[in-house]
């Protein structure tokens, strides 16, 4: 039987909303189709791929600082793609990345934040990721018109390969999406296979969960073939 850290592992990316939403006072309350467009003045837009599309991520993530209000937005974002990225996060999952594929439009979210949520946000992620501007984009938003340009993490260890290509998360839809896509159970018996294999995929992902060390070889044995994020207007931050 699975121990309550490998579901969780498993259940990544968690729930993701099927329209936009804000998140305040440790809820969440989705936004009608007929919603006013929103106040985001003094706020920069940040590219939720994976687990920060869902609520119950940005609950979790900001349950212990009071930092007002998060509107989220979902979106369609054209010529990308949300990919599996080469690196195993601090409960164990394959976590998301971002990458180019021209006539892919995939569906995601953003989380319009202030001064003091982005660098708490900064903090939640750790250093698995390089943080930046994205700039010549077209993405079309549920709320909002349509942005040129927005900030988004992308894993600095690249995205995982399987047979040269990348692997694409199946809970994250994408219209024409280009590569094959599956879900954290799939990816981590496919990593498994490739870094342990015959051992069962709970433990596999129990010993991810327990041990920092077991993650960061795991991540520098899937850095060796990994793909990197290149973009002619992508611009990093410093942190």
């Amino acid at each position: 039987m699975a121990s309550d850290s490998v579901r969780h592992a498993l259940s990544y990316p968690f729930e993701i909303p099927k329209r936009s939403y804000v998140v305040a006072g440790g809820r969440y309350e989705e936004l009608p189709d007929s919603a006013p467009p929103l106040d985001v003045s003094g706020r920069r837009p940040m590219l939720a791929l994976g687990s920060n599309q869902s609520p119950h991520q940005l609950i979790r993530k900001f349950k212990d600082r009071d930092l007002g209000p998060i509107p989220v937005v979902r979106g369609r974002l054209h010529d990308f793609d949300v990919v599996y990225s080469a690196h195993v996060s601090r409960y164990g999952a394959i976590p998301a990345t971002l990458l180019p594929c021209p006539g892919t439009r995939v569906t995601l979210f953003v989380t319009w934040l202030d001064a003091a949520q982005e660098k708490h946000m900064h903090e939640t992620e750790g250093h698995a990721y390089w943080f930046g501007r994205l700039d010549g984009i077209t993405l079309t938003m549920e709320i909002g018109g349509e942005l040129t340009s927005a900030f988004v993490y992308v894993g600095r260890r690249g995205a995982l390969a399987r047979n040269g290509a990348p692997v694409a998360l199946a809970p994250v839809k994408a219209e024409n999406r280009m590569w094959p896509a599956i879900g954290q159970w799939q990816v981590q018996a496919l990593v498994r296979d490739r870094l342990a294999p015959g051992q069962p995929v709970n433990a596999f992902i129990q010993a991810a969960v327990d041990d920092p060390a077991v993650r960061l070889a795991r991540a520098e044995a899937l850095g060796t073939d990994s793909l990197a994020f290149e973009h002619p207007g992508f611009a990093a931050e410093a942190l």
